[in-house]
């Protein structure tokens, strides 16, 4: 396995986590109170967003070749962390 391959692999495992997360607080917000559930959409908004930033930065380094993907690499890191430190903030702040 490359290292590219390794760190697309781990990168996969921290979104398929944070998804899962994700989808706890959505049936969380489904089930809650009217002012509850303005909150938890403000933050399932913002999660969904930073999601599909770290989703995307995952697809082109699955597509990149060569050295190309240690360019990459630093915009993934960014939005994994971006995505990271939201979900955390959020899951702080609603329960």
């Amino acid at each position: 396995m490359t290292e590219r391959e390794a760190y697309v692999d781990q990168m996969k495992a921290k979104l398929e986590q944070w998804n899962a997360e994700i989808g706890v607080l959505e049936a969380k917000a489904k089930v809650a109170g009217a002012d509850a559930k303005v909150k938890y959409d403000e933050y399932l908004s913002t999660l969904k967003e930073k999601q599909a930033d770290a989703s995307a930065r995952l697809e082109a380094l699955r597509d990149s070749s060569g050295d190309a993907w240690q360019d990459i690499r630093d915009g993934a890191n960014q939005a994994a962390d971006a995505l990271g430190e939201a979900l955390k903030s959020a899951k702080s702040k609603l329960h």
